[in-house]
């Protein structure tokens, strides 16, 4: 009866906190007086997560006149965008016909009626319609003529070399559709991996809407794929990001070191490359008078680091920093320490009415701040909402009116407005809450969240690290303790809500979530200074958190837990085999346990050699020192020193840490005699699908419970 209950407890917590519905976009009209805003929820029943949108109508004072009674569902809208004018919005959905086949449509509505739909999956000039992060993007001419998106180029038919068919199948029917070639059916065709599965080349279509035409721009060497594109003002050529796809493709998620450029391409198909060689470049955005600007770094090194925001003025060559990449920190207007742009992309709108400033989010160190930027000067102004500790994140900026989401880890995601103020008054900025408080269970509110700022007394080039511990309200002589390394490993925690933590908090755990050095926010020296050093400065970063959280409070003696995912896998393995008795249970999420094998096969085997410190090339011979030192400094080196009882959560078709690695890890901790248990879902890297993120963390926290004993 009691570990039914214990369960049950686990469960219902979780129950609770998955009803807390989360922000996960939002646009303002082009006179900032209203706001149309997108929400998703788990759905249990569903065992997906719901999509919805809410809208709020604004006054003058940026306060709500009024907002939707009820949210409407939009979960099967992958893409969607409203015309310049506001007369039209378009929506690209996918569905499922009656026999349960996909398919895809491009809607163009005007006002309340639906104007044109066109079935795109039967109109078969292209694949699917890319809708990730990295390539995806529907966007509409100035005259609202015409949208552009991307999509996978169709392939080619094949059949084998053997076939019997009748001979008048064998000639072409007339239609100019070239013959199937023969024996290619099974030629290998590589995708960009992780969470990107099936993504091959990429083509830019563009529809005329009056005539429902459709065009695959022509021009682009077929050596590149193409993203994230959008109209130049006039309408006659399209700008976005071109990746290059040889010698071959890494994986890209998260990856902000593939090789890219800019490009400009024509409607009748000439072709331009408009940024450095040796880049890698992402979020291109067009100011209101036509220049452009992007962010970009070197196409090398860590797969994500600090960037620079640079701009190409319109009747210009030339490619000039705004933003700048920075080393360590620098100071910004009234005196404070900004350390660089790490996130992945600007927000859609950015820019101020007059085109003067930019407008951007960022992690710094423990949080999220947001800027704006004068872009002539490259003045950096905080434009945070600084109502208490928390992140802010930019989600739109029309009509000098900021649409932001701010959370922090007791306080799920809420929607702000502010006005930009005059030019060198930005820091007077005043923020206004659109949405509802979020109701949440006492025991995450009523918890304590403190940033922890740490330095190592060393003669280490970087020696500092921040972390963040949050302890519940809870009375005992026991408070266990989670440490928290997160993945990546060039990655950080914030201050912003996280159910996981939330869980913990809620069964009665502490954590502490480090943003050990290597960590992004904290300068890209910080960054870069790990590399040589993986299972060195990340694990004993992870001890200094540790010892400085036992220090605060000596209930978490004997109850310290190991947890992380991806590389804090990594580090909570190393912690756990050098450090044996001082860990009561570890759970695990696709652990990278052996950089040596990993490389092999994983989406991104670059990373592998860059961490372990060597320049990463596949050319001439395979190198056995280079092989030796991955090997070494992998947990899997001390993997036979390991006690604490051991959960490994894994995906069957994870590609960034192939499940094997797991599965290793468990084979030799059985052999000597270690409590493990496996849990193996049909779900990629980020276990993000509903049952796998129920079962997984349900589990992993039963587990934890079990080995702390009463």
């Amino acid at each position: 009866m009691l570990k039914m209950s214990q369960i049950e407890n686990i469960v219902n917590a979780y129950k609770t906190l998955s009803k807390i519905p989360s922000i996960i976009g939002g646009k303002l009209n082009n006179n900032g007086t209203k706001v149309s805003s997108k929400w998703s929820v788990r759905n249990l029943d569903k065992a997906k997560t719901t999509k919805y949108m809410c809208d709020y109508v604004l006054d003058d004072n940026l306060r709500v006149v009024t907002e939707s009674d009820f949210g409407v569902d939009v979960s099967n809208e992958l893409l969607s965008s409203v015309s310049p004018q506001e007369k039209l919005k378009a929506v690209i959905r996918e569905e499922k016909d009656s026999k349960d086949v996909k398919k895809q449509y491009l809607e163009i509505w005007s006002k309340s009626t639906l104007a044109h739909a066109v079935d795109l999956t039967a109109l078969d000039i292209h694949g699917d319609v890319y809708a990730d992060g990295e390539f995806g993007n529907l966007d509409w001419s100035q005259d609202e003529s015409s949208v552009v998106y991307v999509a996978e180029k169709k392939v080619k038919k094949s059949e084998p070399y053997i076939k019997r068919k009748g001979e008048e199948k064998n000639k072409p029917d007339g239609s100019g559709e070239a013959l199937p070639k023969k024996g290619e059916e099974f030629v290998y065709k590589q995708d960009w991996g992780e969470q990107l599965v099936g993504k091959v080349l990429s083509v830019v279509v563009v529809c005329r809407i009056d005539t429902e035409s459709f065009t695959v721009l022509e021009g682009l060497p077929e050596t590149l794929c193409p993203g994230q594109v959008r109209f130049a003002p006039d309408g006659k050529s399209v700008v976005g990001v071109a990746w290059e796809t040889e010698p071959r493709r890494l994986g890209l998620i998260f990856c902000t070191n593939r090789p890219s450029f800019i490009f400009q391409l024509t409607m009748d198909g000439a072709f331009k490359k408009l940024s450095l060689d040796g880049m890698s470049v992402r979020s291109p955005r067009l100011t209101p008078d036509g220049h452009l600007v992007w962010l970009q770094r070197a196409a090398d090194g860590p797969h994500h680091t600090c960037h620079a925001l640079v701009i190409k003025k319109k009747d210009s060559t030339e490619v000039t920093p705004i933003v700048d990449i920075v080393q360590t920190e620098t100071k910004i207007e009234g005196g404070e320490s900004f350390f660089g742009m790490y996130s992945q992309n600007l927000p859609r709108k950015c820019f101020s009415v007059d085109g003067k400033r930019l407008m951007f989010s960022t992690p710094q160190q423990n949080e999220v701040k947001s800027y704006a930027v004068h872009i002539e000067s490259g003045k950096i102004v905080d434009i945070s909402n600084k109502i208490r500790p928390q992140s802010t994140s930019i989600l739109d900026v029309r009509n000098d009116v900021i649409l932001a989401v701010c959370s922090n880890m007791m306080t799920p995601g809420q929607l702000y407005v502010a006005r930009l103020p005059a030019a060198g008054k930005e820091a007077e900025i005043s923020w206004v809450r659109l949405s509802k408080p979020i109701d949440v269970p006492a025991a995450v509110s009523s918890s304590t969240v403190q940033y922890l700022q740490l330095q190592h007394d060393s003669t280490d080039t970087v020696k500092s690290l921040t972390a963040l511990y949050m302890s519940p309200n809870a009375e005992g002589s026991k408070l266990p303790l989670v440490v928290w390394p997160h993945g990546g490993p060039h990655s950080s925690f914030i201050n912003g809500y996280s159910l996981e933590a939330a869980l913990f908090a809620m069964l009665g755990f502490a954590s502490v979530r480090v943003n050990y050095r290597g960590s992004t926010g904290a300068g890209d020296a910080s960054v870069r200074c790990l590399i040589a050093h993986v299972g060195d400065y990340d694990v004993s970063d992870c001890l200094l958190a540790l010892s400085t959280a036992l220090e605060r409070d000596k209930r978490h003696e004997g109850n310290v837990l190991l947890y992380g995912g991806s590389f804090g896998g990594f580090t909570v393995a190393h912690l756990a085999g050098r450090y044996p008795d001082m860990f009561k249970a570890m759970v695990m999420r696709n652990p990278l346990i052996d950089l040596a094998t990993k490389g092999h096969y994983a989406d991104n085997s670059d990373g592998c050699a860059v961490e372990a410190g060597f320049e990463f090339t596949e050319r001439g011979p395979v190198s056995e020192e280079q092989l030796l030192a991955m090997r070494r400094c992998s947990p899997l080196a001390h993997v036979h020193k390991v006690k604490a009882p051991t959960c490994l959560m894994l995906g069957s078709g994870d590609k960034r840490v192939p499940h094997y690695q797991g599965l290793e890890y468990a084979r030799r901790l059985k052999a000597n005699g270690v409590k493990t248990r496996i849990y193996m879902y049909d779900d990629n890297h980020s276990l993000s699908t509903l049952p796998a993120e129920m079962d997984n963390l349900i589990n992993g926290a039963n587990w934890f419970l079990e080995n702390l004993g009463s």
